[in-house]
This record gives C-alpha cells, structure tokens and sequence, in this order.
C-alpha cells in the first residue's frame, strides 16, 4: 500500500490552518516534509504524527 502524499495546500485544508503556517512549520523543521522541485511534500502519517505530538503539547501547558 502506498502512502498518501499531500501538498501545503491539502495540508493546511486537512489541519485548518493557513497555508503559510504550514510552510513556516516545515521551513523549520518542525513538520517533517521534503522539498521537492520548489513545492512541498508531506506524508499523511507524518502530518498526523506532528499534528498529535504538537496539540498534547499544547494540552499541557
């Protein structure tokens, strides 16, 4: 089975946040994605593993 792969665009519409924050999250490092002929490129599971670590950090503070 092979992994679904996702653009900025369909993860800032997956997550419901701007496209620009998305970028801002890869750019440094925080979301794990590749750059790829001027565009971004994200695995599902990776936006869902960052997505899932980074709300249980925000529900500790």
């Amino acid at each position: 089975m092979e992994e679904e792969i996702m653009t900025i665009k369909e993860v800032a519409a997956f997550l419901k946040m701007s496209e620009g924050a998305v970028r801002r999250y890869a750019r440094k490092g925080e979301l794990k994605g590749s750059y790829i002929g001027r565009v971004w490129r994200f695995k599902k599971s990776d936006v869902l593993n960052w997505f899932n670590g980074y709300s249980h950090i925000k529900d500790d503070k």
